[in-house]
């Protein structure tokens, strides 16, 4: 029996990723992060898509996505992701040679609370986690600056949404804290197995809605009984 479809809504926000097949460096120079942001603003446009929160790393990136319409999500990722890899693979000269992505992006829904800041947060503080830099207003990649900076916002060939929640004043003071322990281990395995975001109740609905209860499920075999 095949698995079952999954459904993306719209009105609901999404945490999206992909990383760069083998983690190879894939956004070198200025230039790379440029053309991925133009392609972003292309997307947005095409899809009417409500982007609010980004960070775009040397392998991979991570984007934060409220689409208007049911099936808005699928079709704009699939556009941006083809659009990146053939655009890529023509400026670096490699059009042929494989892949650009280690596969299908990975997404999960997000419940418009204090769940979607703390979501905002993980994405804003990843330069932070990987210690490229001191805060998070030194990396030039993310809606962070995008958001702290008027010369920066001003060059950027996109507008954030923003939002189901607004950002706190105290925005850049909570973005350059470490992350709880608990909340960093609940969004990797949200990121990892694709599972809803949010209050318990709101899980439960969200993930029958959208057919992803198999993401709440206990990973591994069921223990054997002698």
């Amino acid at each position: 029996m095949g698995k079952k479809r999954r459904i993306t809504k719209g009105g609901i926000v999404y945490h999206v990723m992909n990383r760069a097949i083998g983690k190879a460096r894939i956004f070198n120079k200025d230039l790379d992060f440029v053309a991925f942001e133009n392609i972003l603003a292309e997307g947005i446009e095409r899809f009417s898509m409500r982007f609010c929160g980004y960070c775009i790393m040397s392998n991979h990136w991570h984007l934060l996505l409220w689409p208007p319409e049911d099936g808005t999500l699928p079709r704009f990722m699939h556009w941006i992701t083809l659009t990146h890899s053939h655009r890529w693979h023509a400026a670096h000269g490699t059009t042929g040679i494989g892949h650009l992505y280690k596969g299908r992006y990975k997404s999960f829904p997000i419940q418009s609370n204090s769940r979607y800041l703390n979501v905002m947060r993980y994405i804003e503080a990843n330069p932070l986690r990987a210690g490229m830099v001191e805060t998070a207003a030194d990396w030039q990649w993310s809606s962070f600056i995008h958001r702290d900076n008027l010369e920066i916002r001003s060059a950027k060939p996109f507008v954030l949404n923003p939002g189901p929640l607004p950002i706190p004043k105290s925005w850049p003071e909570i973005v350059n804290k470490v992350v709880p322990k608990e909340d960093y281990a609940q969004l990797t395995n949200c990121i990892k197995r694709g599972c809803p975001y949010g209050d318990k109740d709101w899980i439960i609905k969200t993930a029958e809605e959208l057919n992803l209860q198999s993401t709440l499920r206990k990973q591994g075999r069921p223990t054997k009984f002698k």
